[in-house]
């Protein structure tokens, strides 16, 4: 069975050499994409409390403009996800419970 696409009708945006409302927000998405990647670096490698805190805090809005973005996009059917096959959702899922009786704190998962 092939996979089954996840997404809304498509908006129909004028094609133009010029940007248009698809391409501004895919721009944007890819943007906000980049530098959530880029503060996550910089958490990890924050050495003073305030300075962590700050950067979570804008670390916390990108993400959130860029879940935005994503639903505009998703909303407008310009954003498109692959249904996965159930059966192999199950196998990756067993495949990985069996790796919880390596955590340290004896296997439970909260």
């Amino acid at each position: 069975m092939p996979n089954q696409k996840i997404q809304n009708p498509s908006m129909q945006v004028p094609k133009t050499p010029q940007m248009n409302e698809r391409d501004f927000l895919n721009d944007m998405l890819s943007t906000e994409k980049y530098m959530t990647n880029a503060y996550t670096i910089a958490l990890h490698e924050a050495s003073h409390q305030h300075l962590y805190d700050d950067i979570l805090t804008i670390f916390n809005e990108t993400q959130q403009k860029q879940r935005d973005l994503f639903v505009s996009m998703f909303q407008k059917g310009w954003y498109k996800l692959e249904a996965e096959d159930q059966q192999k959702i199950q196998q990756s899922y067993q495949q990985h419970a069996g790796y919880s009786n390596q955590f340290p704190y004896h296997g439970t998962m909260q």
